[in-house]
């Protein structure tokens, strides 16, 4: 995977300095060649389409990422185009890569990936949400042109995760591809995407962390090499606060090798979230030991924190309690599908980051690598997950595909410090035999593979059925007050089952409601969620409700709205938009924030700001209403056309403040104004009555 950002140039040679006082920076080995311009898309199968002399001057040209489901998995009608999808692209890689190894990668494909270059088949990726690589070195000729075919298809198949969903399954190669250049002895590219460099927190406390560094290399040389691995950790400044180098080792031929180092920081700067999510570098350097040159480097993110949950007071960081305001959300936006930008991913964390979110849960799949860096660098405690949802097939193939989406996910991801929870599914409809032993089985692989993190697993049926019991912590999505309209609250049902089962470790991974942003109703009563008509004041009051319950209850190791920005099932049928789920607090196109984000950015954050409700319902029908407004600041007032309507509030501990008032025939200014410090903040809206 790309790591922390390094300079893409291919240095010809690099030699081993001396360290000095200045910041380190990590020799430059590799060179990444980007490959997202220039392909030509076909949304149909084409018989021959890998061969390098296929005409293929009638497909349309695109760039990646892409989709072709941007229109049609988004408009409703569960229609949308599931299938065979072909790309090609010409291009010439330098004759100066002579004599290294070329890896074609791709960052993500749904979900099944057959690739050619000059009509060699290098290989298949079964999955649509974790990245890939081909060693396309034999295929490759330099100086030359080049073809490379990929046959796509996001047709269901039954040994695939996730078999069905509540979202739009988008087709394509809708995440970045590159070509990665590595010198023939190096770190390890194979090994399920991943970096090929881990790192194991062994030991942290105030005095000084000891982590431990496994390197997987190989030596693709036709000689042995004589090697050295150097492993250098850097603070955020760049100053070198730990490094070890391990005794020089001979290599035989292609030969691949491990190599474990413990490197001891002194004194510690500790990751600690949002309140400060510091970083250090960790660069691990493949040298040969004969002419002392750097033929490989990896740096990968070192956060240094501790987590524990516990029954009855939740989630730690670093020995504090902290409370888990969580948001799920899903990766496609309007217009785009899956095929988002960086900087649209980055205004995803900027508005969650307004209304307070410091953890995400990644609904229901490995999302981007820009996402796990975005989330480390602004303090975010991740929950990430395989998309094992609904239901699975009770087979080898498929079992073993979730343990390789499982694998993928965790390698590729090991050193994010966000991540924090690693969880094996979703929601299945069924706990037989062959659902528990799924579970059961993928529970074991976080276990084995990575002991200083949590697994967990969301479910919707019986609180205490088996499904929930194979993972350390247990997760529920519960919709009260919309699917389930049978209690006021989320609060009856925590407080019961912590009293049923006190050693249970849970967490409510979704909850919410729909709300439309053109829909408004006073007082409104709960709609029927199928229907068309979901008024934004009952997600509203949804959300008021529900958090006045979440936030005391301590024992709940994390809260998750379900969901942060709208998304698209293209199967879906009600609110005011075909093939929309319209239950986040943000609109797809992420240009409207719901009022229900301000009831969270007022409990969350310590923002000065007002907002008043209903502010869209511009054309109204009776006189007398209700005025709802959020705030934090010291005191609120509210002013009618121009005159205010009591006196001012002081703070309110739910941040929710109300005033009944009678509107005149016609156009109504109603402004509500906030002071705090000395600094006024305001809100206005006209409503025309008639």
């Amino acid at each position: 995977m790309r790591r922390l950002l390094l300079p893409l140039v291919l240095l010809s040679a690099m030699f081993v300095g001396t360290p000095t006082a200045s910041a380190y920076e990590p020799p430059v080995a590799r060179q990444q060649v980007g490959l997202d311009a220039g392909w030509r898309f076909l949304r149909a199968d084409a018989a021959g389409a890998e061969a390098p002399g296929f005409n293929d001057s009638a497909w349309t040209q695109v760039t990646v990422p892409h989709t072709w489901n941007a229109a049609d998995g988004q408009d409703g009608g569960s229609n949308y185009y599931r299938g065979i999808g072909w790309y090609r692209k010409h291009f010439t890689p330098s004759a100066a890569l002579a004599g290294k190894r070329l890896w074609l990668q791709f960052d993500g494909v749904n979900q099944v990936a057959d690739v050619w270059v000059n009509g060699v088949r290098l290989g298949q990726h079964r999955g649509g949400f974790a990245a890939f690589r081909f060693d396309a070195t034999s295929a490759l000729k330099l100086g030359q042109d080049n073809v490379i075919a990929v046959k796509a298809d996001n047709a269901a198949k039954p040994d695939i995760a996730p078999i069905s969903a509540d979202f739009t399954f988008f087709g394509g190669i809708y995440r970045n591809v590159r070509l990665t250049v590595v010198d023939p002895l190096g770190v390890r590219m194979g090994d399920y995407g991943g970096p090929g460099v881990y790192l194991r927190q062994r030991a942290l406390s105030d005095a000084s962390a000891q982590v431990e560094v496994t390197t997987k290399a190989w030596n693709n040389n036709t000689t042995v090499k004589r090697v050295k691995v150097r492993t250098v950790v850097a603070d955020h400044a760049g100053v070198i606060v730990g490094e070890t180098t391990a005794a020089t080792r001979a290599v035989n031929a292609a030969t691949g090798f491990d190599t474990v180092q413990t490197v001891t920081i002194p004194r510690p700067h500790r990751w600690q979230g949002k309140a400060d999510p510091y970083l250090y570098r960790t660069s691990v350097e493949i040298i040969d030991a004969d002419t002392n040159r750097v033929a490989d480097v990896i740096t990968e993110p070192l956060g240094l924190r501790t987590t524990a949950v516990d029954a009855n007071t939740g989630f730690a960081l670093n020995g504090r309690s902290v409370r888990l305001h969580g948001v799920n959300a899903h990766q496609d936006r309007l217009n785009h599908g899956w095929a988002t930008t960086p900087a649209q991913q980055r205004q995803d964390f900027d508005l969650m980051d307004e209304m307070g979110v410091n953890a995400y849960r990644t609904a229901h799949y490995q999302q981007s690598e820009l996402v796990y860096d975005l989330a480390d660098q602004r303090g975010y405690v991740v929950w990430t997950e395989i998309p094992l949802v609904n239901e699975i097939t009770d087979s080898a193939a498929f079992r073993a595909n979730a343990q390789q989406q499982l694998l993928e996910m965790m390698r590729q991801n090991f050193n994010h410090p966000s991540i924090v929870f690693w969880g094996i599914g979703n929601e299945q409809k069924t706990s037989n035999t062959a659902t528990n032993n799924t579970l059961r089985d993928l529970a074991a692989a976080v276990r084995a593979e990575d002991s200083g993190r949590h697994s967990t697993y969301a479910s919707h049926i019986a609180d205490l059925d088996p499904v929930s019991s194979h993972a350390e912590l247990a997760a529920y999505n519960k919709y009260f007050g919309w699917y389930d309209n049978s209690s006021t609250g989320p609060g009856g049902w925590a407080d019961r089952l912590h009293a049923r089962d006190p050693a249970r470790k849970i967490a409510l991974s979704e909850y919410g409601a729909g709300g439309s942003v053109v829909q408004h109703e006073e007082n409104p009563s709960p709609p029927v969620t199928t229907a068309r008509w979901h008024p934004e004041e009952y997600q509203t009051l949804v959300h008021e409700n529900s958090w006045a319950q979440l936030k005391t209850r301590e024992f709940l190791w994390g809260t998750f709205v379900w969901n942060m920005f709208d998304f698209a099932v293209d199967s879906r049928s009600e609110g005011d938009t075909l093939g929309r789920n319209d239950k986040g607090l943000v609109t797809y196109d992420r240009a409207v924030r719901k009022d229900a984000f301000y009831l969270y950015k007022a409990s969350w954050t310590d923002t000065p700001f007002v907002h008043l409700n209903s502010a869209r319902w511009t054309q109204r029908t009776v006189a007398t209403t209700t005025v709802r407004a959020y705030g934090t600041t010291d005191t609120v007032q509210l002013t009618l056309n121009g005159q205010a309507v009591g006196a001012p509030k002081p703070p309110a501990a739910d941040h929710i403040y109300t005033w009944p008032i009678t509107l005149r025939p016609g156009a109504n200014t109603v402004t509500i104004t906030g002071v705090r410090d000395g600094r006024a903040y305001t809100d206005t809206a006209t409503w025309t009555l008639g």
